[in-house]
C-alpha cells in the first residue's frame, strides 16, 4: 500500500472529528472496531482502504475521549495533584500539566490553567508543585461567527481551569529554557522592542502589547510573530547551509550527503524546543521530520504527496489538532502555494537578479493574498487591503534580517561575548524599529467582511482553473452560473414575515439583538472590564458578520453588565439613538406608557413609572415587542417588588409568547405571579456558567417549567435565536441546533454553575 494512500485514509478517518455532534459510546466504538478488522481481512484492496479509514476514525475518537475525560471526571471533587508548570506570567496566571493525581501517575499529563492566585514563592516553568486543586471543565462563550474559546482550549490540550487550595513546591529549579529566558529578559530590558524580540526568538507572545498585535493584524503580517513554519524552516535551512559549508573543508571520505539534511532537522527541533514547543512549532517539527524522511528515501516526491503525508502525520500524532484553526490556516496556506505555482507559474520576464527576486516575492505574496481569502474571511471576518504591500517588505526584513540577528544574538548570549551580543541586539532592535515604522506608515487597510462573502471568496480558485482550462470560452454558461451561485447571498432578499431575537452569550451580562430586514435594535449592550467590553470583543463583530445595521439601543438600567458596551457601539455607529429610563443627555425616555414603531414591530414600555428618579434593578426598563401575533417581554434586571407593582397597574398588557428571564435567573425575581400573568411558551436567560451567584437558580428554572415554559439559558445553549413568523416560531441554540459539535458540549458536573 502506497504511503500517500495510507495518508489519505488517515485524513479521511480523522477529519470527521471536526463535524461529529457527539462522540460515540464505547459499545459503538467496539462494533466499529470489529467491522474494521473484518474489512481488513477481506482480500480486496478497497475493503482494506475502508477498514483502514475506520481504524483511523477510531483513533481520532479515542483521542477526543481522552481530551474530554479530565473535564468530565475531575471537577467532581477536590483533587490532590502534582502539577508541572509549563508557563506563567509571573503573577496570577499559570499554565501547567497534572502529572500525578491522588498519588498515581497519569499519562498523558492533563493541561490546566490556574487563574487569579499568586503561588507561594517565585514561580517559573519547569517547577513541580504539590497542590490541592479545585478544577473546572473549560467552558467558553459561544456565538455564531465568534471566537470559539472552548474549541481552542481543547485543541491546545487544556481542558481544565481552576484554583488551588494549598500549594507547596517540590522541585524549585527552573527548566533550562526558563533560566535562559530569564537571562535574555534581563539583557534585553533596555531595548524598546525587546517584547517583539522575545516573541520572535523565544515564542513569548504573551508579553507582546495589544497595540503591536493590532498593527500586525491590520497589515496582514501577524503570521510573522508566530513561531511556526517560516522561522523554524529558516532555522533548518540555516543550519543545513552551515553544515554544508563546513563540508568543503573536510576530506571527501568524511562527507555524507545526508548530514546537512539531518543536521538541519535536528537544529530546527532544538529551536522549536527553545521556543517552548508550542503547537504550531510542534506541527512544523513533525512536518520537517516527515519531509526529511521522504528526502532520505531517495525517491522523487511531488509537492502534493509531501503535503498530504505531512498533514496526515500531524493529525495521526495529535488527532485533536483537526479542530485547531491554526492547523488549517497553515495547511491551507501551503496548499494555496502549491496550487498557485502549478496553475500560475511566475512569468519569465528578462529581469536582473534583484528584479527577479522582487518579482518572485511579489508573485508569491499575490498568490497567498488571493487564495487565502476564504480562510481569512471564515476565521478573521475581514481582510487586510494593505497586506500585499506590507508583506513585500516585512517578510524579507524579518526573515533575512531580524530573525538571523536574533538567532545570532541568542547563540552569542551563551558565549559571554558582551560587546558582540550588544551589537547584535542593537541591530535587531533597529531592524524592528524600521519594520514597525513601515507598517505604521501604511494606511489603515483592514476591511470587515460579512458572512455573504464566504462562498464568493472561493471564486479566485475557480477563476484561475477556468482561465487555465480556457473554460471562459468553451463553457461560458457554466462559468457564469457558478459565479451567480457563489454570489447568491447578495441577491437573496430576507423574508418579510420573519423577525429574529438573538440572545448573545456575553457571560454574566445581557445583550439582545432584535433584527428585521437587515436592521437591528439592541436591548442592553453586555458588560465591561478594565481592558475592554462586550461590544468591542463580541457584539460589533457579530453585527458586522451578520450584515446587520444597528439603529438604536434600549438600555434597561445603568449597571455595568448591561451598559458596558454602549460607548463602543456609539463610536462605531454615531447615529444610534438611545432609549432608557436614566434621563441622561441624549437619551429618549423609556417609561410606562411609551409606544413606538420600528420595522413593523410595536414597542411598548411597561416599567418604570415616569418621574421616578431612582435607579438600580427595580427600575429596569421593561419593554414588550409585538408583531400582532407573537411577542417577547424584555425585563432587564427587574426584581419581585417592582414586578408586583407593575402587575398591579398594568397586568392586562404583559402577556407574551416569550420572556427574557429577569435578573439572570435570580431567585429575587421571576415571581410566580409574573410567570403566570405573562403566560408565555419559552423563557430565555443570560448568565455565565461559573458565576459567583450560581445563576440561574434551580428554583427559578423549576418555577418556569412547572408553568409549562420551555427553558433555555446561555450557559447551556450558548447563543439563543428566536425565529418568529406571523403564526409560528422556532428556537435555535448554538450548542444544540446551529453548530452542534462534540467540543461544544457541557463538560463536567451536569448542574454545576458555580
Amino acid at each position: 500500500m502506497k504511503l500517500t494512500t495510507i495518508s489519505t485514509c488517515a485524513l479521511c478517518g480523522i477529519l470527521p472529528l471536526t463535524l461529529l455532534p457527539v462522540l460515540p459510546d464505547m459499545l459503538c466504538v467496539s462494533l466499529v472496531f470489529g467491522l474494521a478488522c473484518l474489512l481488513c481481512l477481506i482480500p480486496h484492496r478497497y475493503m482494506h482502504y475502508a477498514g483502514l479509514v475506520l481504524l483511523f476514525f477510531l483513533w481520532g475518537i479515542l483521542a477526543a475521549k481522552e481530551v474530554i475525560w479530565a473535564g468530565n471526571t475531575l471537577p467532581a471533587k477536590t483533587q490532590q495533584a502534582i502539577v508541572r508548570i509549563t508557563g506563567t506570567d509571573n503573577m496570577t496566571t499559570h499554565y501547567g500539566q497534572i502529572t500525578h493525581l491522588q498519588g498515581k501517575r497519569i499519562f498523558p499529563a492533563v493541561g490546566v490553567v490556574l487563574y487569579g492566585q499568586y503561588l507561594p514563592g517565585d514561580v517559573c516553568a519547569g517547577q513541580t508543585w504539590a497542590m490541592m486543586l479545585k478544577v473546572r471543565a473549560v467552558h467558553g462563550q459561544l456565538n455564531e461567527g465568534g471566537f470559539d474559546s472552548q474549541r481552542y482550549a481543547l485543541a491546545q490540550h487544556q481542558p481544565l481551569t481552576g484554583r488551588f487550595l494549598q500549594a507547596s513546591v517540590i522541585t524549585p529549579q527552573c527548566s533550562l529554557r526558563a533560566r535562559y529566558l530569564s537571562s535574555l529578559k534581563t539583557t534585553l530590558a533596555a531595548y524598546p522592542w525587546q517584547q517583539v524580540i522575545l516573541g520572535l526568538g523565544m515564542g513569548e507572545r504573551l508579553s507582546v502589547s495589544q497595540a503591536v498585535k493590532n498593527i500586525m493584524r491590520d497589515t496582514g503580517t501577524a503570521h510573522l510573530m508566530a513561531i511556526s513554519g517560516l522561522h523554524i524552516a529558516f532555522a533548518a535551512l540555516l543550519a543545513g547551509g552551515l553544515i554544508r559549508g563546513g563540508q568543503f573543508f573536510m576530506p571527501a571520505r568524511w562527507i555524507c550527503w545526508q548530514a546537512p539534511l539531518v543536521g538541519g532537522v535536528l537544529c530546527a527541533a532544538f529551536y522549536a524546543w527553545l521556543t517552548g514547543l508550542q503547537p504550531p512549532a510542534l506541527r512544523t517539527v513533525i512536518a520537517l521530520m516527515v519531509w526529511g524522511a521522504l528526502k532520505l528515501s531517495g525517491r522523487q516526491w511531488s509537492g502534493w504527496a509531501v503535503w498530504i503525508t505531512c498533514l496526515a502525520a500531524i493529525v495521526v500524532v495529535d488527532p485533536v489538532a483537526v479542530i485547531s484553526q491554526s492547523l488549517w490556516l497553515s495547511a491551507f496556506a501551503v496548499a494555496a502555494l502549491l496550487f498557485w505555482f502549478q496553475w500560475m507559474p511566475m512569468p519569465c520576464w528578462p529581469l536582473s537578479r534583484i528584479g527577479r527576486a522582487v518579482l518572485a516575492l511579489a508573485h508569491l505574496q499575490l498568490g497567498i493574498t488571493v487564495l487565502l481569502l476564504p480562510v481569512q474571511i471564515a476565521l478573521f471576518h475581514g481582510v487586510s487591503l494593505s497586506s500585499l504591500l506590507a508583506n513585500l517588505f516585512a517578510v524579507p526584513l524579518v526573515t533575512f534580517v531580524s530573525v538571523p540577528l536574533i538567532l545570532a544574538g541568542m547563540v552569542v548570549h551563551l558565549t559571554g561575548q558582551v560587546m558582540i551580543e550588544a551589537g547584535l541586539w542593537y541591530l535587531a532592535d533597529r531592524s524592528l524599529e524600521l519594520l514597525f515604522w513601515g507598517l505604521n506608515s501604511l494606511p489603515d487597510g483592514w476591511l470587515n467582511i460579512d458572512a455573504r462573502w464566504q462562498w464568493l471568496a472561493l471564486s479566485p480558485w475557480l477563476m484561475l482553473i477556468a482561465w487555465r482550462l480556457n473554460a471562459w470560452e468553451t463553457l461560458p454558461v457554466a462559468c457564469f452560473t457558478g459565479l451567480l451561485l457563489l454570489s447568491g447571498p447578495f441577491w437573496r432578499t430576507p423574508r418579510a414575515d420573519l423577525w429574529q431575537v438573538h440572545m448573545l452569550d456575553v457571560g454574566q451580562g445581557l445583550a439582545m439583538v432584535i433584527a428585521r430586514n437587515g436592521k437591528a435594535l439592541l436591548y442592553d449592550t453586555g458588560l465591561a472590564w478594565p481592558e475592554g467590553d462586550s461590544a468591542q470583543q463580541l457584539i460589533i463583530p457579530w453585527l458586522r458578520w451578520h450584515n446587520l445595521e444597528p439603529q438604536g439601543v434600549i438600555l434597561s438600567h445603568e449597571h455595568l453588565d448591561h451598559r458596558g458596551g454602549l460607548q463602543s457601539l456609539q463610536q462605531a455607529w454615531p447615529s444610534l439613538w438611545i432609549r432608557s429610563p436614566l434621563g441622561w443627555k441624549g437619551h429618549l425616555p423609556c417609561f410606562r406608557g411609551e409606544h413606538w414603531q420600528w420595522q413593523g414591530l410595536t414597542f411598548s414600555a411597561h416599567w418604570p413609572v415616569s418621574g421616578n428618579k431612582e435607579q438600580g434593578n427595580n427600575h429596569s426598563c421593561v419593554v414588550k415587542v409585538d408583531d400582532g401575533h407573537q411577542s417577547i417581554l424584555l425585563t432587564g434586571d427587574i426584581e419581585s417588588p417592582a414586578e408586583q407593582k407593575m402587575l398591579s397597574h398594568y397586568w392586562q398588557h404583559l402577556q407574551a409568547t416569550f420572556v427574557q428571564v429577569p435578573h439572570h435567573g435570580s431567585n429575587t425575581s421571576s415571581s410566580l405571579a409574573l410567570i403566570q400573568r405573562v403566560g408565555g411558551q419559552a423563557a430565555i436567560a443570560s448568565a455565565s456558567r461559573y458565576n459567583a451567584w450560581r445563576l440561574p437558580s434551580w428554583k427559578v428554572r423549576q418555577r418556569y417549567r412547572q408553568q409549562n415554559y420551555q427553558w433555555l439559558d446561555t450557559p447551556h445553549q450558548g447563543q439563543i435565536t428566536l425565529d418568529i413568523y406571523q403564526k409560528s416560531w422556532r428556537i435555535r441554540s448554538l450548542r444544540d441546533q446551529i453548530l452542534p459539535r462534540w467540543y461544544h458540549q457541557w463538560f463536567g458536573v451536569l448542574e454545576d454553575n458555580g
